[in-house]
């Protein structure tokens, strides 16, 4: 009998096997006549309930108890926000395990669970991973009103070049601008200090158009050539294909998931002829996922992606390059 159990155990856990999104971590605890006791932790109340359903589907007469099983999402969830520049996440917590995204300033995650100097997270698009807790706050930062639209700006004591840099901020991370002098813009007073404000968007001037947004991402595409390629990486620092993707969304004021699967199975399916900013996907053999890649177009098949094999973000004719050509797999977009 315990063989079936933890053999359906097995099974259960199988439909929640994907980490970045699901977590189903169960065991028995005790198991006595009729009644299994199961004890470990899932992500939320959904899946326990779903592992409550398979057992009552194939081991009906078996009383299940899950008082010991811990439910890590709650009604009234514990809010934290990036309070660095910018901070890593990871698929275990350590600074060693595989970098799994990045986050920028002030980005609201939900805290699962805690393992000394390291908490498990789940970011507001579902994403989960461990984030280093001294880098983190549970103050929020005031409401933004701007946008770093470059791929990196610096900070500085006092409104002029001339005087010292005290931090940088990278692309995408969201800024309120308490004050202007000339060409310079203070940033959330007490926290940074004072940016060129040419180098910041405001929210409010968005593109809102489809044309506006296609043209922007083709002009914000173009800064961000030459920048190195890094797995799990979402700036000027370093980026991966999915990062680079999601940031020139985010500068047009669209939210779209952190990898390029993801990206594919959200977003609106479409045939050539591609415009400017819809989203081309690659696949590689024996891969999991058979989505391993993803480029942004720039009219047609030319595209703009950070590639692995040119190690960073360069522009590529997807008909003029063999493995892109041979491994291109389908076409969607966000806009």
């Amino acid at each position: 009998m315990i063989d079936i159990i933890h053999s359906l155990i097995s099974d259960i856990c199988a439909h929640f096997s994907d980490r970045r999104l699901q977590l189903c971590e169960l065991d028995v605890a005790t198991l006595e006549d009729n009644r299994l006791v199961l004890q470990g932790k899932v992500l939320d109340d959904a899946t326990l309930q779903a592992v409550r359903h398979g057992f009552e589907a194939r081991l009906p007469k078996l009383q299940i108890e899950t008082s010991a099983v811990c439910i890590l999402r709650q009604a009234a969830p514990r809010l934290l926000h990036v309070a660095t520049n910018l901070t890593s996440l990871h698929v275990q917590p350590s600074w060693l395990a595989e970098m799994l995204s990045q986050n920028t300033y002030a980005t609201t995650v939900e805290q699962l669970e805690e393992q000394g100097r390291w908490v498990l997270i789940r970011q507001m698009d579902g994403y989960l991973g461990w984030m280093y807790r001294p880098y983190l706050t549970e103050i929020p930062a005031p409401a933004p009103t701007y946008i770093v639209a470059m791929p990196m700006t610096h900070i500085h004591t006092e409104p002029g070049s001339d005087s010292p840099i005290s931090s940088r901020l990278v692309g995408g991370t969201l800024v309120q601008v308490v004050s202007t002098r000339g060409a310079w813009a203070e940033l959330d007073a007490n926290t940074w200090g004072w940016a060129p404000l040419a180098d910041l968007r405001g929210l409010d001037l968005m593109p809102k158009s489809l044309a506006g947004r296609r043209s922007a991402i083709a002009n914000d595409a173009t800064r961000m050539v030459g920048v190195p390629y890094l797995w799990g990486g979402t700036s000027a620092h370093g980026i991966d294909c999915s990062g680079l993707a999601q940031l020139l969304h985010r500068w047009v004021g669209l939210t779209i998931p952190r990898d390029a699967d993801l990206q594919y199975q959200v977003a609106k399916k479409i045939e050539p002829p591609f415009q400017s900013g819809d989203l081309l996907f690659f696949g590689e053999q024996n891969e999991k996922r058979s989505i391993t890649h993803v480029g942004i177009s720039l009219g047609d098949w030319h595209i703009v992606h950070s590639s692995r094999s040119r190690n960073g973000v360069y522009y590529d004719d997807v008909q003029q390059v063999a493995h892109l050509r041979d491994t291109f797999l389908g076409a969607a977009t966000f806009l």
